[in-house]
């Protein structure tokens, strides 16, 4: 009987590389909220996959860049704490041959990494196939990589190759998680970035980065099969209040709807869910409030 493997796959890149997609796409549900924004993901998210070879939790790391807040120190301290915990490493890179500054920086700080890592050219469906082997031999010398996958996260290609991978290089042991578990994200805090994420998707370019969403109530009614959600979204300036709710409270009654069937996916219930919008001045550059929205360093 062949011996099970268990272990953490980290995955790692530039702001809006894709490794929420890819993420999602491996485990099969929607966990890692995701949008065109760069620097949607702010959590280090851990989900689980098993199957008859063995359990992957796979990390969900904030895209690495240079911090400009406190906000900005909680996101990188999550992604390097994640490195401290990898059995292999997985960095998502765009189909292209120039390599910038900000690629070379990301080489810099994991080439100290004991664990294999995996060059992974996501978004491959972009570019013929000629190219791509372009893209492999401009890569392939920037790390000693024990292997470098080209796979398509949006069209699920390169996937059964890549998990295939990982297994073959995860050491054996138990596992971390029950086999029927996929994540250990709080159902609130999931609720809450389901939320944030149609407002990064509706709202304009200037805001999404200043948002923040609190729950703050998720009960289930005692007659009827129904959650009452109230949660709150939390924005940076006065003027940006009116702009989330929206002439007539259109825009805010546009998330909320395009949240709820998430959120009752989420719950397997109906959900009656209820937004309000508060200001916070400059929330991302207070230490204090960035932990009290859920970003507390001390949590790492």
């Amino acid at each position: 009987m062949e011996a099970k493997k268990s272990g953490f796959a980290v995955l790692i890149g530039r702001p809006n590389v894709g490794k929420s997609t890819l993420m999602n796409r491996l485990i099969g549900m929607k966990i890692a909220i995701t949008s065109p924004r760069p620097q949607t993901t702010r959590n280090s998210i851990r989900t689980v996959l098993t199957t008859e070879k063995g359990q992957i939790v796979f990390v969900d790391t904030p895209g690495l860049h240079k911090a400009k807040n406190r906000l900005g120190d909680y996101m990188m301290a999550a992604a390097g704490r994640a490195l401290s915990e990898v059995d292999v490493l997985l960095w998502l890179v765009e189909p292209k041959t120039q390599i910038s500054d900000a690629d070379m920086a990301i080489a810099e700080k994991i080439k100290s990494v004991e664990a294999p890592v995996f060059l992974i050219i996501n978004k491959m469906d972009t570019v013929k196939g000629p190219e791509i082997l372009k893209v492999i031999d401009a890569w392939k010398d920037v790390l000693p990589f024990k292997e470098i996958i080209p796979v398509s996260a949006l069209k699920e290609e390169g996937l059964t190759d890549l998990l295939g991978s990982i297994y073959r290089y995860l050491p054996e042991g138990a596992y971390f998680y029950g086999e029927d578990e996929v994540t250990d994200e709080p159902i609130k805090q999931l609720a809450a970035e389901l939320i944030r994420e149609k407002a990064l998707r509706l709202l304009d370019k200037e805001i999404p980065h200043g948002i923040a969403v609190m729950m703050e109530r998720m009960e289930k009614r005692e007659d009827k099969d129904i959650y009452d959600v109230d949660a709150v979204i939390v924005c940076e300036k006065a003027s940006h209040k009116g702009i989330i709710i929206g002439k007539g409270g259109k825009m805010l009654k546009q998330i909320g709807m395009n949240a709820r069937p998430g959120i009752e996916k989420l719950l397997e219930a109906k959900v009656n869910l209820k937004l309000w919008v508060k200001v916070k001045e400059n929330w991302r550059e207070s230490e204090l409030q960035v932990a009290n929205f859920g970003y507390d360093r001390k949590e790492i």
